[in-house]
């Protein structure tokens, strides 16, 4: 297991591109679990920023008034793990703005590695990604909200993963558990 600590590693909550039960590409509204409960597992595994990706005004308002709350208000007096946890959520509205913001932090442009609970042809393994994660190049994962990142986001990615299979044919996880599946299985000691 390799002993990768995270400090390379960002997670993209995509709310846009994403498709709907019948497969159309739509935007999504945020839900206040997906950024407790995600920002909770990426400073769990290390990651070192966690992207809420939404072209939405009304979203990003409502973002901006959790953050604000938990990072710098009377919530993260409260309770100052959930605000070192929180802390890490960035709110962009487009995937191409967070890698603009992560090339001119980092020096490189990151490996966008998109997440999908259906197979792609060539996905990466999880022993793969991880061996990928010691490189000095960073890397996103990104996750798809409502059914899932579109197939143009889908085809654009540098690379896909392997989907998380269960015990039967049901597969629809919340992505806030596949994102706790997937960094315990990359990060996870």
């Amino acid at each position: 297991m390799t002993s990768f600590s995270g400090k390379r590693l960002y997670v993209a909550l995509v709310h846009h591109p994403v498709i709907d039960k019948n497969g159309a590409t739509i935007a999504s509204a945020v839900t206040n679990l997906d950024l407790h409960d995600i920002a909770r597992a990426c400073r769990t595994y290390g990651v070192k920023r966690y992207y809420v990706i939404t072209p939405l005004d009304d979203q990003i308002v409502l973002i901006k008034r959790i953050l604000d709350h938990w990072v710098i208000g009377a919530g993260g007096d409260y309770n100052p793990k959930r605000r070192q946890a929180l802390a890490l959520i960035r709110v962009v509205a487009a995937f191409d703005e967070m890698l603009t913001d992560i090339t001119g932090e980092e020096g490189y442009r990151p490996q966008t590695v998109a997440t999908s609970a259906r197979r792609h042809a060539g996905s990466l393994s999880y022993r793969r990604l991880r061996e990928m994660l010691d490189d000095p190049t960073p890397v996103v994962l990104a996750f798809g909200t409502a059914w899932g990142l579109s197939d143009t986001f889908m085809a654009e990615a540098d690379h896909r993963l392997d989907p998380l299979t269960g015990a039967g044919a049901y597969n629809h996880l919340s992505v806030r558990s596949a994102v706790s599946i997937i960094l315990d299985r990359l990060l996870g000691g």
